[in-house]
């Protein structure tokens, strides 16, 4: 099975005996999006941008029989995403098994997920 890693980082998976692979990046599977308006609110430092409107997903290859895509969670759970076998993300919520550093981050997954 070819693994393609379509996240912006490195993916470390570990297995049941602790041997990590990493699959590094091999460019980016993105979901298109459009910031919302800037608005001031009194009492607010900073301006508020309205809701982001998300679009189709882009850099995700057609499906290539023997290859699995890994793709981040927001691209994984777009329409596009639904019913393909080749496409996973990396396991990490709670109950996933993700291995974290002292600072709550994930440094490897142990699963992959379909979505």
């Amino acid at each position: 099975m070819n693994i393609v890693n379509l996240t912006p980082h490195n993916i470390n998976l570990d297995d049941a005996n602790g041997v990590r692979t990493v699959i590094p990046s091999s460019g980016v599977a993105r979901v298109a999006s459009t910031p919302g308006a800037l608005e001031t609110v009194a009492g607010v430092p900073v301006p508020i941008a309205g809701r982001t409107t998300y679009g189709a997903v882009e850099g995700l290859p057609d499906p290539v029989e023997g290859t699995l895509y890994v793709v981040s969670a927001m691209v994984l759970g777009r329409p596009e995403c639904q019913g393909r076998d080749d496409v996973v993300g990396p396991g990490t919520g709670p109950k996933d098994g993700a291995i974290r550093n002292e600072a709550g981050n994930v440094i490897a997954v142990t699963r992959l997920v379909r979505g």
